[in-house]
């Protein structure tokens, strides 16, 4: 680096800045923190004791390192304290008044090529800067909670930040072990922007009784792999906090989807605000405690019904989707009639369970005996007849309308009454499946994920008119067959894709604007937000053709102007660039 950096100055001292002094002494800076009071002083030493206590009962830091890493922080009331440091760090509430009292204090106090920084996570770093007499040495720091463990810093230039103080504190924060990604100043950055606009979807959700915060939160861990719901992760951010961010950015961009979903605001004049008050989403058994406790909202009207009994199971189709949901309810012991339109595709079919039941058998997860077992319950059938005496016929043809239609249609001929009819659409309104029959009080969305026989989540999806028994048979179902059931209504992509996809669309429109590129979105959300995957290595996996079809369904739904696909996702498809599948789509494979 250019300049020498051994100590650093921290003003704030709350769990994030206090977070940052520890990262800072761990890695051998020497660092003064500045609180308003004394009392703020003693909380702000009381969270660096606790997280170095946990540290070092997780063989973290030994007793040595501790009381060296503690022994380089002095604390202070006065932000004259700071006059020698080399840097200073801010790290208040997110108050733009607050932040720019600090830095014009401390544009008096410091030496003139001292580089401030701010680890606002939503508020402009121009409008701070313009605070002080030294704008081009003011620039954003984003960490993200908790400090000691999470590796992304977002570095947040203006347009009048000089390139010499970029490439010095991009520096400083891999000095740190961090990962830097560097941005311009737009409110949210990367990893807010995506994030926020997600989480407030899912409030509104919950907000219409859409879908319970459990089935909400539940199909985002186990649909897409996420290490939280949604709500959940509300709680932990804290709504209040959340509030601030989805209001200043919805400020910037007068997106209507980052308008704080009302709900959000009723919660926080009640004190709701998430873990820290011991209530938010979730009742927690004390403040600040991630111990969930149950209370009356989390009834289900479900278990109340008594679902009818399935025992012989049909599965109409050939693809992935229909032989793996085949295996999975044959390796749970249902007899399965499997129709395809030949006996030759019939047998493919059988074929491919037989591959895939092998391999669980080298991998130890089946025993030959189970595998055995299992593929001797399948029978192939090319006629419709033969479903005749089924308890559940599961339809996962081509998702092209017309064609589940006359499979409903031709279900319904045969079919004995009384039994369920589901269809694993992913997108098409169940409603018109059900209109293809003379019973559409028997009809349920019953959508796997694929790979059936890996994916743990299913989404049990209600008409209008499908009867609460045929729900509770759907829910049972899921159960015997080890799956976890989620519920939601009839409405273009039902609870994960209407969640995930505008995410996804977000994230290409921040391509398009040239905010930032696809490698640092993918590692802001993989590395801040501890997503399994970026937005651009998901959208190549799921297709980009896929993706394109799921977005203007939901556009053309709920004509919302922000669910509009993004022009780059359009012009990608229409050149052929549709991810893995085609070896090129956002990125060359």
């Amino acid at each position: 680096m250019a300049r020498d950096i051994s100590t650093v100055g921290v003003v704030g001292l709350g769990t994030m800045g206090a977070g940052i002094a520890e990262v800072l002494a761990r890695s051998g800076l020497d660092v003064v923190t500045v609180e308003v009071d004394q009392a703020g002083v003693e909380r702000g030493r009381g969270h660096l004791r606790h997280s170095t206590e946990r540290a070092l009962s997780g063989g973290k830091l030994d007793e040595a390192g501790r009381a060296a890493l503690l022994d380089r922080i002095r604390y202070s009331t006065s932000l004259s304290d700071l006059s020698e440091v080399d840097i200073v760090i801010e790290a208040i509430p997110e108050s733009l008044g607050l932040k720019a009292e600090v830095f014009t204090e401390l544009d008096k106090i410091t030496r003139p090529d001292v580089v401030f920084v701010s680890n606002t996570s939503s508020l402009s770093i121009t409008e701070i800067g313009v605070h002080t007499a030294r704008p081009g040495k003011v620039v954003g720091m984003h960490f993200f909670n908790p400090a000691p463990v999470q590796k992304l810093v977002e570095i947040v230039k203006t347009v009048v930040t000089e390139p010499e103080v970029v490439t010095e504190v991009v520096a400083f924060a891999e000095r740190l072990g961090k990962v830097p990604v560097v941005i311009g100043d737009r409110a949210g950055f990367i990893a807010n922007a995506l994030l926020f606009g997600y989480l407030n979807h899912a409030v509104r959700m919950y907000e219409q009784r859409y879908a319970t915060r459990e089935d909400l939160d539940a199909a985002m861990r186990f649909g897409c792999g996420y290490p939280m719901g949604p709500l959940a992760l509300l709680d932990l951010i804290g709504l209040d906090t959340a509030y601030e961010i989805l209001d200043t950015m919805y400020h910037q961009s007068r997106n209507r989807l980052h308008a704080p979903a009302p709900l959000l605001k009723q919660m926080i004049t009640a004190g709701q605000l998430g873990r820290k008050t011991g209530r938010g989403f979730y009742a927690y058994d004390a403040p600040d405690s991630p111990n969930v406790v149950s209370d009356a909202t989390a009834a289900s009207t479900v278990d109340s019904v008594e679902p009818r009994p399935v025992a012989r199971v049909g599965v109409v189709g050939t693809g992935t989707m229909a032989t793996g949901i085949a295996e999975v309810f044959a390796k749970r012991g249902l007899d399965v009639v499997l129709r395809a339109r030949s006996l030759e595709k019939a047998q493919a079919s059988v074929a491919k369970v037989k591959k895939s039941l092998d391999k669980a058998v080298v991998k130890g997860k089946l025993s030959e005996e189970d595998a055995a077992l299992a593929l001797a319950r399948i029978t192939p059938v090319t006629d419709f007849e033969a479903l005749a005496d089924v308890d559940l016929v599961v339809e996962a043809v081509a998702e092209e309308l017309s064609v589940k239609q006359a499979v409903f249609a031709a279900l319904d001929e045969v079919v004995r009454p009384g039994a369920v009819l589901a269809t694993t659409t992913s997108s098409l309104p169940v409603i018109e499946c059900a209109a293809a029959t003379s019973r559409p009080s028997d009809v349920v969305g019953l959508h796997f994920f694929n790979p059936a026989p890996v994916m743990k989540l299913v989404e049990v999806v209600s008409t209008i008119a499908t009867a609460p028994d045929v729900v509770a048979t759907a829910n049972a179902v899921c159960g015997a067959v080890g799956k976890h059931a989620v519920h939601c209504g009839d409405r273009a992509g039902f609870i994960v894709n209407a969640l995930l996809f505008p995410y996804l669309n977000d994230a290409v429109k921040m391509l398009e604007a040239h905010y930032a590129g696809a490698n640092d979105i993918d590692t802001a959300m993989k590395v801040g937000c501890g997503l399994p995957m970026g937005p651009f290595e998901l959208l190549d996996v799921v297709g980009l053709d896929v993706s394109l079809a799921i977005q203007r369904t939901l556009y053309n739904e709920f004509r919302e102007e922000g669910f509009a696909p993004a022009p780059l996702l359009e012009h990608l498809v229409t050149a052929g660039r549709l991810g893995r599948k085609t070896g090129k789509g956002f990125k060359d494979y």
